[in-house]
């Protein structure tokens, strides 16, 4: 694949996502920035968040894991129906009711300033992690494909492809991103359709031929019926419920989008819209999944290409693999796909580190500063989380260890399971826990989980609800008695 060809699409892409944040990002003020004005469109949200609920790193491993694991993503994304009925029937109508601009603020007024400052601490170490390894493996493939070959250094990449994203998200915020993340949906299923057909004719597959052979194919198996295995498939639909709402619903970064919409019926209908949009786009991930997989065994001169010098077969290759060693337009457009998966990652990320930072941590509005003052402030911390970012991508990339990257993914299990279990004590009972505490037991529960699991039983994705659970025992347990029912 030529890499000038690459680095022009990128800068041509880049130019018509400036263009968009500078349309939409002209009066804007602070408000803008963490709430859209509360005058996003809903049906944008919405599909916006098909592309920001998939980072790139998605668009490379969904398609990659049918390989080792067939269809048995698909009971999760049922799941998914459950958990996005609960952010839009229950967490959604608290957050207006108490109109929130970080979600956060509820564990202050439901238990105490030591709840919340701990339930904002576990999504920005969980955001910043996760949103900067999956920024780093973009970044990666970026590097490796395209500069590399012209004496790009790493680092030069990694702070070029944070410094656009700061620039484009600087003054609009939440009001930019509910736009450009439309944009970066349509381009990365567009990707996606155009490999699926590119590969089929490759294949010489007519759609006739293309779903016989899915269907007769092994790797269109749905449900693992192994109860041992962490994807079994009761734990893939249970985690298919309570992931939406941990890792979206009691996520900033999500939730900041769905808050900027006019009122709560909008709202609504946006997450409702989005798991309906959702659900078949993950299907065509995964069609273009069990494509590659038959495609790669016919090509065995492939196989070489998606292994590492170790000997060990890395299925995330295999979609960036099969891409650039058919035409010039296959790589294209997964490389456009690509680029449209990681720029909402880590803007959306930057975003809502932003505000969960100026409105959790250092109380901004609470403080009688001036506008004029927050906007400096609100400045000043996206440069120091953008340096952030920068200098935790240039970690990973000297690292290039296996085991630290997914040590960072399953941080989220363990950090949104006991935001999930303060959430679900709030809302669930009206009993008051000592304030002092819930630092402790957010911090003892992820340790006895890892024990758990590490030693005694694999709960795989299902981790979260047994974090969850520890969550909801820890605050019962300090919690306190003949106490005044709460009306939140």
């Amino acid at each position: 694949m030529n890499a000038t060809i690459l680095l022009i699409t990128f800068f041509a892409y880049t130019a018509l996502l400036f263009f968009i944040a500078w349309a939409t990002s002209r009066k804007t003020d602070n408000q803008s920035f963490f709430t859209g004005n509360r005058k996003s469109n809903w049906f944008l949200v919405a599909y916006g968040m098909i592309g920001a609920s998939l980072s790139g790193v998605s668009f490379m491993s969904v398609p990659g894991d049918v390989y080792n694991n067939n269809f048995h993503y698909l009971p999760m994304l049922l799941g998914f129906l459950v958990g996005y009925g609960v952010i839009a029937f229950v967490l959604l109508p608290l957050y207006f009711k108490m109109n929130l601009t970080s979600i956060y603020t509820y564990l202050d007024k439901r238990f105490g300033n030591y709840s919340y400052k701990t339930g904002a601490s576990f999504f920005i170490l969980s955001r910043l992690l996760g949103a900067t390894v999956r920024t780093f493996l973009v970044v990666f493939v970026l590097y490796h494909f395209v500069l590399k070959d012209i004496g790009v250094p790493f680092w030069i990449a990694a702070v070029v492809f944070v410094g656009i994203v700061i620039l484009y998200t600087m003054r609009g915020g939440v009001k930019t991103i509910v736009w450009t993340d439309m944009m970066q949906t349509t381009f990365m299923i567009v990707a996606i359709i155009a490999a699926v057909i590119f590969i089929c004719n490759e294949l010489n597959w007519n759609i006739g031929e293309m779903f016989s052979r899915i269907i007769h194919d092994e790797h269109s198996e749905v449900f693992n019926t192994n109860w041992s295995a962490p994807k079994h498939w009761i734990k893939q639909f249970v985690s298919g419920a309570l992931v939406p709402i941990a890792m979206t619903g009691l996520d900033q970064a999500m939730m900041q989008k769905s808050l900027s919409c006019k009122n709560i019926r909008q709202s609504q209908k946006n997450v409702i819209t989005s798991v309906a949009m959702m659900i078949p786009v993950n299907i065509l991930f995964l069609t273009l999944g069990a494509i590659l997989a038959i495609y790669i065994n016919e090509n065995p001169m492939l196989i070489e290409a998606v292994t590492n010098a170790s000997g060990k077969f890395e299925a995330d290759k295999i979609f960036p693999v099969v891409a650039f060693s058919l035409k010039s337009i296959v790589g294209i457009f997964f490389f456009i796909g690509l680029i449209s998966a990681a720029y909402p990652t880590c803007a959306n990320a930057l975003t809502s580190l932003t505000t969960s930072s100026c409105i959790d941590i250092l109380d901004m509005e609470k403080r009688a500063w001036s506008d004029e003052r927050k906007r400096k402030i609100r400045l000043q911390v996206q440069f120091v989380l953008a340096i952030l970012f920068v200098l935790l991508i240039i970690m990973f990339n000297i690292l290039k260890n296996d085991a630290v990257i997914n040590m960072v993914y399953q941080i989220a299990a363990y950090t949104y399971g006991p935001l999930l279990g303060l959430f679900m004590f709030g809302i669930m009972t009206k009993m008051k826990t000592f304030d002092k505490a819930v630092p402790a037991i957010c911090v003892a529960v992820p340790v006895i989980c890892f024990a758990i699991e590490k030693y005694v039983f694999s709960f795989g994705f299902s981790l979260i609800l047994l974090c969850a659970a520890l969550t909801f025992a820890g605050m019962f347990i300090f919690s306190k008695k003949n106490t005044k029912s709460v009306n939140i």
